[in-house]
């Protein structure tokens, strides 16, 4: 029964729902956990810098492939840990650009996965959040300086912001705490709306996030729809779901004997645009009809 390493820098008590699509793509690819295949999870629940050893103790358990879930700094843990262990990753960022791989189409090495490209999308993410609340002109952006795409994610954002008139102020955040400060920073410095960055971590607090926005009556756009599941106001991005299910199937082919030097890193095709409607009538913002058109619309 081959092992399997999971490796993610969050919590399986938030981030549970990327594990099941994990096990869905992984059933598809014709493996079952605990039937013809064992999963060995790492998660870091919060610390980046648990990575490298984390990736370690999966190499010591002698597993077969290891999934390196989470973004840029579990790819690299993994790939610090082992030169011949197959590696799928999940990342937000380009893969070639941080030497993951030698190329999207033929990664090379025992590295591949599943790219979001999702740090270019938060020019985007500015644009939608004005579109749905145009008095907004101060946004703030929670950035996770430990994340490797934190700073090409908020360049794009204060490039977008300045070319709509509006003005930025980028907080760092690298803990629970450091959210509630931000957001105490927010208000004295007047910002009405805000920006989530694409990070593990902060997706793993996104309930405390989303209860801060309510409390302080700011507007919030966010990379993935479990925001708005959770209250959030607005979301565009890509399907973590998807991601971690494609993640799934790629380890059951390499289990099967398919070699990650000739597969290609895969993008998405779909981007999920979500709006909660409770939240944008709580904050007295109407919904454009033709954003209402184009979105999913959350009633909880």
């Amino acid at each position: 029964m081959p092992a399997i390493g999971f490796l993610n820098p969050t919590s399986p008590d938030t981030y549970a729902f990327t594990a099941i699509a994990f096990r869905t793509g992984l059933k598809e690819a014709g493996y079952v956990n605990g039937e013809n295949c064992r999963i060995v999870y790492r998660w870091g629940r919060g610390a980046y810098d648990r990575l490298p050893v984390l990736a370690a103790e999966l190499v010591n358990e002698k597993v077969a492939v290891i999934a390196a879930t989470g973004d840029v700094a579990s790819a690299r843990a993994a790939q610090a840990a082992t030169g011949t262990i197959p590696i799928v990753f999940t990342i937000g960022a380009d893969p070639v650009r941080f030497g993951l791989v030698a190329s999207m189409a033929r990664p090379g090495g025992n590295t591949t996965g599943i790219s979001l490209l999702s740090a270019i999308l938060s020019a985007k993410r500015i644009q939608i959040l004005k579109e749905l609340a145009p008095r907004i002109d101060r946004i703030g952006l929670l950035m996770n300086p430990d994340n490797y795409t934190a700073e090409a994610e908020q360049r794009d954002a204060e490039v977008a912001a300045a070319s709509l008139a509006s003005t930025t102020l980028a907080i760092p955040v690298r803990t629970a705490q450091d959210i509630d400060k931000a957001f105490g920073r927010f208000a004295q410095e007047g910002m009405q709306g805000f920006v989530v960055a694409t990070d593990p971590f902060l997706i793993n607090r996104r309930m405390q996030i989303v209860e801060l926005a309510a409390q302080s009556r700011m507007a919030g756009i966010y990379p993935v729809r479990q925001f708005v599941d959770s209250g959030g106001l607005v979301s565009y991005g890509p399907s973590l779901s998807w991601m971690y299910r494609q993640a799934g199937r790629y380890v059951g082919q390499i289990l099967r004997g398919a070699r990650p030097a000739e597969m290609p890193v895969l993008q998405p095709t779909e981007f999920e645009l979500a709006i909660n409607v409770k939240a944008a009538e709580s904050l007295d913002i109407g919904v454009p009809p033709a954003m209402a058109v184009l979105a999913e619309l959350v009633a909880e």
